[in-house]
């Protein structure tokens, strides 16, 4: 076997390809088809099933499978994936930025690029070749419990950062020993869920799919992203499993994807269980196969199934082969045959957690950060002696501050304790340690936030997974309050954290409301009524509703688990080290019943109130403070009259008219006057950062090309309307804070 064409680096990889599949059984070949588990180990899984992949793998039996592969026939290397999605999620001592969400507060490309070539340098260290991440899903209802892993409500912020993340993980080329695999989720329309239910069917029609949820993930494809994962949704009764329109029609023939699919956790059983299209697995593996669908995770009974299909007729060998080829070009790319990428101590010693990567996340903690409201309070003066009273539950609470797929979260049994405590800095850990002389630094928690128990359904899903246990949020406690009363009287500012746990975001966990649960309302109430300053520290996994004590605070940050050296971050904004510079890639509610909420929606007919409350958000898309103040003035387009192939081409001054330097985030959104179908007010077409000293002003330019001034009509197509736009630029997505300039576009 060892002079096997498959086994000659120098043949071109679709001859090694078709050399292999050749030899291959059939079990074999669909046994290349699946990814398990191997939480239980990895001996039968490769013996019994021929897994073609693994995950959710404890470094231990990442080596272990690689000594029953060599054991096998054919010794077809493993693809092992993991979900590193802000970091490289459960390798103890690896560096966790902030999560997805709070990247995405950044506004920066680049800097989400570099985030994620440290990743893949750090995982592939540990014999990891498969990220599932980025996540594009836009996040519209705010209930929903994967909110934390996604960039926002915006398509075009989306698509921009997730371009980004996607070049980072696979770096110049996957023979590059430190690229990795990156997995554009949930393809498509999986966060439009309903009631905020993960995992719910999708209401959603195939016009608003091309409007707003597939333009990111067809940027990823044409540019390479490896692999695609699909949600567990249906849309318009037809599971995006076996959905031929969204994995054919559009991903494969209209933007000739020619990379992986992969199932999310079990979908060809959920076609069988919960979704009941078929009466067994041989009609749902045949199903899932044609579809189009490569890889199938965690579903055993596949292996038997796609067998039966194919010895009933309902399966042509032909289409497990297409399959097989995909998955074993992956694995000939990343050159897996020859160097199987095994855990390396010493790649591990020097490229994990390294002070270059350590450097890059507290950048990204930093950059994460939104002030959202400022009475002028921050920053702190730091010309005489202080006492500061740091309470509430998140303020040392250091596992809480990674968020999702982080060590604690739950996801890895070999990480149960979560990451080492001495790589975390919390927020009274970096307020300790900033503080300057003279300054007194007090703890005291103030309230909890939730205990557990078991869903009265059961432990267990019928699938044999266990069931999340549901949150009882924790009561007030009179006594942790007074601490916390006496600590803020005796304080000349109070910084009270306070937010949400790991058991309420999450996978399997949205919620039906978006309040501070347990006793945090009580505190911050309480806090509110000793007169002395409160800053409020909202480190939470996404937007939620505050109680009118914390709107009266003198400021709000939002911290959006910004990872292990968030605490250090804050500690400097507060202090006035660094400047705020974070602005919101998703809106804040006022309250629960206004989801979803985000700032494109097509206007309504009947106003902007409910007739108990605005529809307006507490915070828009785009914002955040600064401490300085910037004006914009003189917005001009160049040429106002332009062909379809043309590009708008405009100018704006930004002024910096405080005494602090700023980066500014110049947002530019685009108008149609008049369409032909109803469509959004306005949309995020572009944007830039500029760096601006007190007094100092800059010429922005902006351009944006005429095609990107689209939208899709009734029928469906995306099209540019000739007739007026108004370019809109301005610091956030509120119409009063825009300046506008009108342009025309001529009929092709």
């Amino acid at each position: 076997m060892n002079d096997s064409p498959y086994l000659d680096p120098s043949l071109p990889t679709a001859q090694r390809v078709e050399d292999l599949i050749a030899r291959m059984t059939l079990a074999e070949k669909v046994g290349q088809m699946m990814q398990l588990t191997a939480t239980d180990g990895v001996q039968a899984i490769i013996e019994d099933f021929h897994v073609g992949s693994i995950l959710h793998t404890s470094p231990e039996r990442v080596l272990e499978a690689r000594t029953w592969t060599e054991k096998s026939r054919l010794q077809i290397p493993l693809l092992v994936g993991e979900d590193c999605i802000h970091g490289h999620s459960f390798w103890e001592g690896a560096t966790i930025f902030p999560t997805q969400l709070g990247m995405a507060a950044t506004w920066d490309a680049d800097l989400l690029e570099r985030v994620a070539r440290a990743t893949a340098v750090e995982v592939a260290a540990t014999g990891i070749h498969w990220t599932f991440s980025p996540v594009l899903c836009i996040a519209r209802d705010l209930r929903w419990g994967r909110v934390s892993e996604t960039f926002g409500e915006d398509p075009y912020l989306i698509g921009e950062l997730a371009s980004a993340m996607v070049k980072g993980y696979q770096g110049d080329g996957l023979g590059d020993p430190t690229a990795i695999l990156a997995t554009a989720k949930h393809f498509a329309g999986y966060s439009e869920t309903q009631g905020g239910r993960d995992a719910s069917e999708a209401d959603i029609s195939r016009r608003k799919l091309r409007a707003w949820y597939l333009p990111p993930f067809e940027r990823v494809a044409r540019e390479g992203s490896a692999t695609f994962m699909l949600g567990y949704q249906a849309t318009d009764g037809v599971p995006i499993t076996i959905n031929d329109w969204l994995l054919k029609d559009i991903l494969r023939e209209e933007w000739g994807y020619t990379g992986t699919l992969i199932t999310d956790w079990d979908n060809v059983g959920n076609l069988v269980r919960e979704q009941r299209l078929f009466p067994d697995y041989a009609r749902a593996s045949a199903a899932a196969v044609n579809a189009g669908n490569d890889m199938i995770m965690t579903t055993p009974p596949f292996f038997q199934g796609a067998q039966d299909a194919v010895a009933q007729g309902l399966l042509e060998e032909s289409r497990i082969d297409q399959a097989v080829a995909r998955i074993l070009t992956l694995k000939f790319e990343l050159g897996l045959f020859e160097n199987p990428r095994m855990p390396d101590a010493s790649l591990q010693a020097a490229n994990i957690a390294t002070p270059k990567h350590t450097n890059i996340n507290l950048e990204s903690a930093r950059r994460s950060l939104v002030l959202l409201q400022n009475d002028g309070t921050l920053p702190l003066p730091i010309d005489a002696p202080k006492r500061i009273a740091v309470v509430g539950p998140n303020a040392d609470d250091a596992q809480t501050q990674l968020g999702d797929w982080a060590g604690s979260s739950g996801q890895a049994p070999w990480l149960a304790h979560g990451h080492p405590r001495e790589q975390i800095i919390t927020v009274l850990d970096g307020l300790t340690d900033l503080a300057p002389e003279g300054w007194v630094v007090t703890h005291t928690r103030g309230a909890d936030i939730l205990t557990l128990g078991e869903d009265p359904a059961g432990a267990f899903f019928a699938d044999g997974q266990p069931r999340p246990q549901v949150v009882i949020p924790s009561e007030p406690n009179a006594a942790m309050i007074a601490d916390a009363v006496a600590a803020a009287r005796d304080a000349d500012y109070v910084v009270a954290v306070v937010g949400d746990r790991i058991e309420l975001n999450g996978e399997g966990k949205s919620t039906a409301t978006l309040d501070l649960i347990g006793g945090q309302v009580a505190l911050l109430d309480a806090l509110a009524q000793t007169h002395t300053p409160v800053i409020v520290v909202v480190l939470a996994s996404k937007p939620l509703v505050l109680p009118p004590s914390a709107h009266q605070a003198a400021a709000i940050i939002w911290a959006a688990n910004p990872g292990m050296l968030g605490g250090q971050a804050l500690a400097e904004l507060i202090v006035g080290h660094i400047e705020p510079s974070g602005r919101l890639p998703i809106s804040f509610a006022r309250h629960v019943g206004q989801q979803p909420t985000f700032y494109n929606q097509i206007d309504a007919q009947h106003g902007t109130r409910y007739a108990d409350l605005t529809q307006q958000p507490a915070w828009v898309f785009g914002e955040g403070l600064s401490y300085t103040t910037v004006e914009y003035s003189g917005l001009r387009i160049a040429q106002p009259e332009l062909g379809m192939d043309d590009t708008v081409r405009a100018s704006v001054t930004v002024t910096n008219t405080g005494n602090r330097p700023t980066r500014e985030t110049v947002q530019i959104y685009v108008r149609d006057v008049n369409t032909s179908a109803t469509w959004a007010d306005r949309e995020l077409k572009s944007h830039s950062q500029v760096d601006l000293q007190p007094g100092e002003s800059v010429a922005v330019d902006i351009s944006v090309p005429v095609a990107d001034c689209s939208m899709v009509n009734a029928r469906a197509e995306r099209v540019v309307e000739a007739g007026d736009f108004e370019l809109l630029v301005g610091p956030s997505s509120r119409l009063d804070s825009l300046q506008s300039a009108r342009f025309r576009v001529r009929e092709a």
